[in-house]
């Protein structure tokens, strides 16, 4: 007995072993498979960068070193801080407001066929209008302040929110609509238990672009539109009407890097999961 209990205790020591190893092991291929690659692209960037300065193209006080902008950044971090709160802020206030309004019309656009019919080819039109399109407009009707941005924000990433919404409600298959109203769903049950859910992954896309659009909007914003509260577009115009031309490298890197984590962080991690949860990926 005291044998096939000191045989049954080794077995679960070496159980252990594997829970602990198993999550070593997943952590290191997580780390070469998603982290890795974006080292050596920015690597890489970085080395392409500093080879074109080398080369003496244009003047060094023209295209710096990455090494002098990267140093500079360094030397007035809470300066970029506080201009990229600024601009962060105001985009979230935009793309939220855009999320309600282009979700409610891509949700009655999908529903209802004589409102598709009416305006469904309006919203792609509005999709495919540059954003700064709208500026001229928008301080006309609001003046040079917050309202001008907000507009433009809003009318640049509801039309690709509700095309989202639209196109993802188009893509649920036939049989499981049928099979949730056999089932007893129906009207706003349906739509929330049934259709919603699986249209999800597209509605994450959609949500994606609109914030590309969102981004755009608002940087075109800050650059046209004088604030009191300054963002990272005023920034970088006025190290563009000074010729502070590292200043300018250093927050176009910022803005870059403020994309780049919004998309990781925010939409990549809910594309994942959402993948995970519908069976779509490995």
């Amino acid at each position: 007995m005291a044998v096939a209990d000191a045989k049954l205790g080794a077995e679960l020591e070496g159980l252990d072993s594997l829970d602990l190893v198993a999550p070593r092991a997943q952590r290191g291929r997580r780390f070469a498979r998603v982290v890795l690659p974006k080292l050596v692209a920015t690597v890489a960037f970085f080395g392409a960068w500093q080879l074109l300065v080398l080369s003496g193209w244009k003047p060094e006080y023209v295209i710096p070193s990455p090494f002098t902008v990267l140093k500079a950044m360094t030397q007035n971090p809470r300066e970029l801080l506080d201009a990229a709160a600024v601009t962060m802020v105001r985009g979230a206030i935009g793309f939220g407001c855009a999320i309600v309004i282009g979700g409610a019309v891509g949700l009655v656009v999908a529903r209802l066929g004589l409102v598709r019919a009416a305006v469904g080819s309006m919203i792609t039109g509005l999709q495919t209008m540059p954003s700064i399109a709208w500026y001229p407009l928008a301080i006309i009707v609001f003046g040079l302040g917050e309202y001008a941005i907000l507009f433009v924000v809003i009318v640049g990433a509801a039309p690709s929110i509700a095309n989202g919404i639209i196109t993802g409600v188009d893509q649920v298959p036939p049989l499981l609509k049928r099979v949730g109203r056999t089932m007893g769903a129906k009207g706003l049950g349906h739509l929330r238990y049934v259709v919603l859910p699986a249209a999800l992954p597209v509605m994450v896309s959609g949500l994606k672009q609109g914030w590309a659009f969102c981004w755009r909007s608002l940087l075109a914003g800050e650059i046209i539109v004088a604030l009191s509260r300054v963002g990272l577009g005023e920034k970088l115009q006025d190290y563009k009407d000074f010729n502070d031309f590292v200043g300018l490298y250093e927050i176009m890197i910022v803005i870059f890097v403020l994309g780049v984590l919004v998309d990781g962080v925010l939409f990549g991690s809910a594309d994942r999961a959402i993948r995970r949860r519908w069976g779509l990926a490995d």
